[in-house]
């Protein structure tokens, strides 16, 4: 075991956020803290850091073990370049490295007894160099670099000059190098594009030591977590298994409380009503006996009533009159900034009742091509054309929509006149604002929060074309969810820049992947362009002009150049794989049930008198833990 937070309590005011919260992280282990927004999850980290005190419990590391934390605005120094910034964790290697060459230096003017101190000296610092992976600390750090987005011509850049996400990427990329014993990530994916949380998915997947992650990325959480620690109403509840395994134990749970609660309300209810049945007798046995029972309800220990399961009121949302059938068309169109070009001859159309996500690398034009769309910026070439009837709602990250000075009622009401109160709060409600929230003024707001007061205005509008870029940024997973439930119920036409693989994969029903300066069109969500994007790219031709053609998913397999011999000898390849890695599931499975009863039987107070059968079951434990790990690791490249 590597941490253990035991009973931490933590209150502001009068708002208990933590309350009795325990679990422990096991050597390896990657665990995931989840909750709405406003849970106590940063809280909780702080915590366990060292940078906030709890009022009540402890919070204890494994002896001589490590950890590294980061924050979601990470703090780095901002007088060195990005690669000098990195560089300066392996300051003891830089400084190793330079006695070498310093020693190497001296050894050639030295002889006799001095030479010999001078080559043992160096013997000394080439095993300490060598020891500490000095042959490979800079290339090591380039991967690093490239794997969190930063190209190559970017490494001199001052930190300075970075943007607050590109900052948060470079604190990222310092803490990967130290190499902790145990990584504490806060919203590590919120400032990574596609290829990056990729990129990070593996290396944490691969990283030889344990790792505690605060996200809201469900995506990210199925691929990294093997344990789950839900903060609700101020407690926490473990669960093994990935987000997907989480949510299936987590509404099982929630049913069983509720009934629970549901009975026990009945129960209560049903004593009370006997206890003024007796007292109504007014006979000295019957009021002894209603006493009685009175003194039993006071010791009874009364459920909590559980969180509902959602507190969304499941609008149908409706477009205020139907658009044309043709709702954008784009030809030619494309933009530079200076020497870099974002996309250029870009050609495409978006149909009535499309949810058409738009994916690829930071900085590839994603937002820019939205702002075009909405006439924020000019292209430099082509023309893109409105359909019939089409008005379009934009949904900015920056949220220009809402006036900080109102509350939340009036930003509805004062829009949306023609709306009653209890549309006004039932509208709110869906995006998770009851009771009192909604005089909250929209200045006292988090991100998230304000995120979906945008989002509710955005509902209300007459639009029948929405554009949204990265709706599901600072939501908490409630409310992504909330959104996913509208956006499929809408029956207008919906074009949005994410990068949220599980958003995806819920609302999009197409996919055009901004690579190379143009689109690639892919028929599908995001599991379909996983399925078929490394298939289409080998299929995309440059013309004689250097231009890439315009290609689209719909092409099958069959269309590639791959002959009848080469498609059999991939399909046999294919089949093999695949039943490889259905083995390495069973055995995988079979080692874990194997695991939880070995712990079972270790927790039999029978054999804990039982040495020997202890030492069997530590044995065990320990052989089917290390080919577990070898088993991880083999599952990992057979799914990849």
């Amino acid at each position: 075991m590597i941490l253990s937070c035991q009973n931490i309590s933590k209150a502001f005011i009068d708002n208990q956020v933590l309350q009795n919260i325990s679990f422990h992280i096991e050597d390896y282990e990657k665990a995931a803290i989840v909750g709405v927004n406003g849970a106590g999850k940063t809280t909780l980290l702080r915590i366990i850091v060292g940078e906030m005190q709890p009022d009540d419990g402890t919070v204890t590391f494994a002896r001589d073990r490590t950890f590294g934390y980061l924050a979601q605005n990470g703090a780095v120094d901002t007088g060195h370049t990005i690669y000098e910034e990195l560089l300066s964790v392996k300051q003891e290697l830089v400084e190793l490295e330079q006695r070498l060459r310093d020693t190497e230096q001296q050894m050639h003017h030295a002889q006799g007894p001095a030479l010999e101190a001078l080559m043992k000296r160096y013997s000394d610092l080439t095993h300490a160099f060598e020891t500490g992976d000095g042959y490979a600390y800079r290339s090591e750090l380039v991967g690093v670099l490239k794997g969190l987005g930063f190209a190559e011509e970017e490494f001199g850049k001052s930190v300075s000059t970075l943007s607050g996400g590109q900052k948060t990427r470079v604190a990222l990329g310092k803490l990967l190098l130290q190499k902790p014993d145990l990584i504490i990530l806060d919203e590590p994916t919120n400032h990574l594009d596609l290829n990056s949380i990729a990129w990070l998915e593996t290396y944490l997947l691969n990283y030889k030591g344990a790792v505690i992650i605060v996200s809201h990325d469900r995506f990210f959480l199925d691929r990294i977590a093997t344990k789950i620690v839900e903060i609700d109403q101020s407690k926490a509840t473990s669960f093994q298994g990935n987000y997907s395994d989480y949510a299936v134990k987590k509404e099982q749970l929630r049913v069983a409380a509720w009934h629970a609660y549901l009975n026990q309300q009945r129960e209560i209810k049903h004593q009370e009503e006997v206890i003024e049945k007796l007292r109504s007798f007014n006979r000295e046995k019957s009021i002894r006996r209603a006493e009685s029972r009175v003194k039993t309800l006071e010791k009874l220990e009364v459920l909590e009533k559980p969180t509902e399961q959602r507190t969304d009121m499941r609008l149908t949302l409706k477009p205020y009159r139907t658009s044309g059938n043709d709702v954008l068309t784009v030809e030619g169109l494309s933009k530079s900034f200076g020497a870099q070009t974002l996309f250029e001859n870009v050609d495409f159309e978006i149909k009535r009742g499309e949810h058409v996500a738009i994916i690829g690398d930071n900085g590839t034009g994603k937002t820019t091509l939205l702002k075009i769309l909405n006439q924020l910026l000019e292209p430099d070439d082509g023309i893109f054309r409105l359909g019939t009837n089409v008005e379009i709602g934009y949904y900015d990250q920056e949220h220009h929509v809402l006036h900080d000075q109102k509350t939340l009622f009036d930003e509805i009401s004062d829009d949306y006149p023609y709306l009653t109160n209890t549309e006004i709060r039932n509208v709110l409600a869906a995006f998770l604002f009851t009771g009192e929230d909604v005089f909250k003024q929209i200045q006292d707001l988090s991100g998230g929060e304000r995120g979906r007061v945008s989002l509710a205005k955005l509902m209300l509008s007459e639009a029948n074309f929405l554009i949204l870029d990265e709706p599901t940024n600072h939501l908490d997973i409630l409310s992504k969810e909330i959104l996913e439930d509208a956006l499929n119920g809408y029956e207008g036409t919906v074009l949005y820049v994410s990068h949220d693989r599980y958003f995806i994969n819920r609302t999009a029903h197409r996919i055009l992947d901004l690579t190379a300066h143009t689109f690639v069109n892919y028929l599908g969500n995001y599991d379909y362009y996983l399925e078929k994007k490394d298939t289409l790219m080998r299929t995309i031709r440059r013309d004689d002009s250097g231009s890439p053609e315009p290609v689209s998913a719909q092409s099958d397999v069959s269309d590639s150049k791959l002959d009848w011999k080469s498609q059999k000898e991939e399909q046999a390849r294919i089949r093999k794989r695949e039943n490889a890695l259905k083995k390495c599931e069973e055995e995988i499975s079979a080692l874990e049930n194997r695991l939880t009863e070995i712990d079972t039987l270790m927790s039999d107070p029978a054999i804990g008198t039982q040495v020997l059968r202890l030492q069997e079951l530590n044995q065990e434990q320990t052989e089917v833990r290390s080919r577990l790990e070898t088993l991880y690791e083999e599952w990992e490249k057979l799914a990849e």
